[in-house]
Parts: C-alpha cells; sequence; structure tokens
C-alpha cells in the first residue's frame, strides 16, 4: 500500500489551541495543557516527546476521545470530535490485558464490545494474533507471556479493529531494550509494507533514539502546562540506521531542544543556576546517580564537558533519566547545560574531589540556596519550638500548584536531597521532618536565658 506524502495527505485529526485542566489536591484549577495545535496527516508517523508530568498522555487520551478537552477544538476528519471514535485505536504502556481472558479473548474483546459476529472475531483476531508473531499463544494467559508477548497481545488488540490512528502512549518503555527495539521494527515492518489499514500513528516515547527511528516529524513538549514548543522533521528513508550520521544529528538536536530550558537565550552557558519557584515540579533524581554523573565527567574522554545521547550509552541511564540527574545537577549548580552538551561547573569539580563530609556540606549548601522547597522545610522546622513538622504540611502547599501524586513524588525528592545534605531528617514510618539533633540543640542554646 503506497502512503500518501506529507505535503498531499488530508488531515485525519486536527487539535485547535487545546486546553485542558484537572482539579489540584486543594481544589484549585491546574493547567496542564495549553492551546495545543497539533495536526495529524495521513501517512505519517508523528513522535511527542516531553519531561514525565508534561501532559503528553493527557493530550493522546484528549485525541483518542478518552476525556474531553476544556477549550479549544478537536476535529476527525474535519468535524468535532465528541466522545471516543470507531477508527481511533491506543496501546497502552501498562499492557491493560484481563488478567482472567486468555490471549484470543482479549484479542476479541473490542470487537465483541462493537457487536462484531462471533464467526468475524475469530477470524479477525486470529489473523491479528499471528501477524504480530504470537502464533500458538491463542489460549495462553497473560501472566503465561513475557513483558514482550503481553505488549504484542495489546497492540494486536487495537489493530483488529482496523484504525486509521494508532496512538502509542510509551508502548516499549515497560520492556527491555532489545525486546523493545524488536517490536518496534516489527510495528514499522507492518507499516510500511501496508500489512496493517493504519493511515496514521502518534507515539508518545521519552526514547529520543526510538522517537527519531521511528517518526516522520518529532515533537517537542514543554511543561507546566504542556505545549508544542518545537517541531523537527525527519527526512529520513526508512529503515533507518540508528549509528549513521545522520540520526546521530537529529538525536543530538533533540537533546538540546529538551535541556533548552536549562540555558539562557542564544544557547549560552548561564553562570546562575535556572531559578525555581517554591511550587515548582522538581528532577526525580538521587543522589547517588548525580555523583556518577560527575564522577564520569571528570574522567577521559570527557575531562570536564560531555555529548548528552554519548553519555547515555556511557551511564546505562534512559534519555529521561538522563535529563532528570542532568536538569539536577545544573538547578544544583554543580553543572551546566548548553545545546545538549553537559559540563562540569567548578562547584562540580571541587565535588567530586571531596570526601563525603564536603560533598554533604556542598549539598546542603546548594539545595538551601537553589531549591526554595528546601529551604522552606527548613526555616519551618527552625521557626517551630519542637523543631519537627509532619510532612503533611508541606503536601497540603504543594496540592495547591500540583496534582496529588506529583505532590507527593516532589516532596519525596525533596525530603531525599534533604536528608543527604543533612538539611534535616526524616522518620519513615511516622513521616515527620525535624532538625538534625546538632542544630536543633544549638538552637535550644541559642533561646535559652
Amino acid at each position: 500500500m503506497e502512503r500518501p506524502t506529507e505535503t498531499t495527505a488530508s488531515a485525519i485529526i486536527e487539535l485547535k489551541a487545546v486546553g485542558k485542566s484537572f482539579r489540584s489536591g486543594s481544589g484549585s484549577a491546574r493547567p496542564v495543557l495549553d492551546n495545543v495545535d497539533l495536526t495529524l496527516r495521513a501517512g505519517e508517523i508523528v513522535a511527542l516527546l516531553g519531561r514525565s508530568g508534561s501532559g503528553k498522555s493527557t493530550l493522546l487520551r484528549i485525541m483518542a476521545g478518552l476525556i474531553g478537552s476544556d477549550s479549544g477544538q478537536v476535529l476527525y476528519k474535519g468535524l468535532p470530535l465528541y466522545g471516543t471514535a470507531r477508527d481511533i485505536s491506543m496501546v497502552f504502556q501498562s499492557f491493560a490485558l484481563f488478567p482472567w481472558l486468555t490471549v484470543q479473548q482479549n484479542v476479541e474483546l473490542g470487537m465483541e464490545a462493537r457487536g462484531i459476529p462471533a464467526e468475524e472475531r475469530e477470524r479477525r483476531a486470529t489473523q491479528a494474533i499471528e501477524m504480530i508473531g504470537l502464533s500458538g499463544f491463542e489460549g495462553a494467559l497473560p501472566r503465561e507471556l513475557s513483558g514482550g508477548m503481553r505488549q504484542r497481545v495489546g497492540i494486536a488488540r487495537a489493530l483488529v479493529l482496523e484504525p486509521e490512528i494508532l496512538l502509542m502512549d510509551e508502548a516499549f518503555s515497560a520492556l527491555d531494550v532489545l525486546t523493545g527495539e524488536r517490536l518496534r521494527d516489527d510495528i514499522l515492518d507492518l507499516w510500511e509494507s501496508g500489512q496493517i489499514p493504519t493511515k496514521a500513528m502518534l507515539v508518545v516515547s521519552h526514547n529520543i533514539e526510538e522517537a527519531v527511528m521511528m517518526a516522520d516529524r518529532v515533537l517537542i513538549f514543554a511543561s507546566d502546562p504542556g505545549c508544542i514548543r518545537y517541531e523537527l522533521a525527519v527526512n529520513l528513508p526508512r529503515p533507518r540506521d540508528v549509528e549513521s550520521e545522520a540520526v546521530r544529528a537529529l538525536v543530538d538536536d533533540i537533546y538540546g531542544q529538551l535541556t533548552a530550558g536549562e540555558t539562557r537565550r542564544g544557547g549560552r552557558a548561564s553562570d546562575a543556576p535556572p531559578k525555581l519557584r517554591l511550587g515548582d515540579r522538581l528532577p526525580e533524581a538521587d543522589v547517588t546517580r548525580m555523583e556518577g554523573l560527575l564522577e564520569i565527567l571528570t574522567l577521559e574522554p570527557y575531562l570536564g564537558r560531555a555529548d548528552l545521547p554519548h553519555l547515555a550509552d556511557a551511564t546505562e541511564l534512559t534519555d529521561d533519566e538522563l535529563l532528570h540527574v542532568s536538569s539536577a545537577l545544573s538547578l544544583l549548580g554543580f553543572a551546566q547545560v548548553v545545546g545538549g552538551d553537559i559540563l562540569i561547573t567548578e562547584l562540580g569539580q571541587r565535588y567530586v574531589a571531596g570526601n563525603n563530609t564536603l560533598r554533604q556540606t556542598l549539598f546542603g549548601q546548594q539545595i538551601l540556596a537553589h531549591i526554595p522547597l528546601v529551604a522552606y522545610i527548613r526555616h519551618g522546622l527552625e521557626q517551630d519550638p519542637s523543631g519537627d513538622l509532619h510532612e503533611n504540611l508541606f503536601l497540603k502547599l504543594l496540592r495547591f500548584t500540583l496534582s496529588e501524586a506529583e505532590a507527593e513524588r516532589v516532596l519525596k525528592v525533596a525530603i531525599e536531597w534533604g536528608r543527604y545534605g543533612e538539611v534535616y531528617e526524616y522518620d519513615y514510618t511516622s513521616g515527620v521532618i525535624r532538625l538534625p539533633e546538632e542544630d536543633l540543640l544549638q538552637a535550644e542554646g541559642e533561646t535559652a536565658p
């Protein structure tokens, strides 16, 4: 089946100035998407990249008709989309299979809901199972399958409905690298050969290399609220060589765009770390990974500066993990991120050369200076006569700007960073945050008559 080119293809689905808000834990509206314009045309695969929590999955659910938008328009073949469309199918990261149903029954489920006769359901399901490489497993239950096989069932269930649009929400991220690559290549083979009737695909991913290998266009999503801030055309024939100069250049470009928020205008490194506000998200980066990345930066062949895509291979971190770690190091002033490269600062060099005590001291100083939430918690502890406060007090504050889950995640990061920097201690049983004993004794001595 010859696919139309992007220039001649008609738009299948269009989003015009789409906005979406959810209620935060405090009850206030929290914007997740703002003024999103997106067109998906026949014959193209589009990849959507962005940080965790930027609203990519919400956007996909709006396109699938699973949830509505608060503002703007969603058009399917030129008409407003209300509810789910019969010709749009979605593949989820979590497989979303019914554990008590066999492979055949799981694949037939959507057709059964549409009232397709049993004989036709069986024929189409068998064909889809064979096409996706699971012949012989029709009677197996999900628990008897590997992760890759379970995801193949999820894809077969989506394809058996013969959708015009296939939406994939991090469909390969729960799989090991080799299984994910193999499944991705199989999907591309089905697409290129015309064995599936799907006319367009939108792929949400955290994997930059995956996006470049699959997509005709890559969209970069900004956060808080989510919006498209950059579009990159991938004008390379498939199949693509992951080691080719053209592919590596595109990967570098995307890394640079994803880290652009951590440099000042003009692409030059700023001497000062980026500024955060009290209710802002924190990168999900633990101290061990931050230290490991700093230490690698001081070694050959990097000697202070490294290309982020190369570091992803050297550290065995995923793209998302590496972006979080590099963002955290930038926030704390231990490194600078410039156009897809990361540079260790003088402070970072001092940190790496220091013993554990110096590292903890420097880390504590930097989080107090650059992470408002950490400074706020410490100030509250110093003002309280007992020197301890329950974590719920700070969760309540974060819920004004973040969802319940995101507030808990951000506070967890702040607690872990604060514990390592000896800014405060934390009791995992009671949920109480308290001043370190030495600081508490000092504070009591200062207030004693």
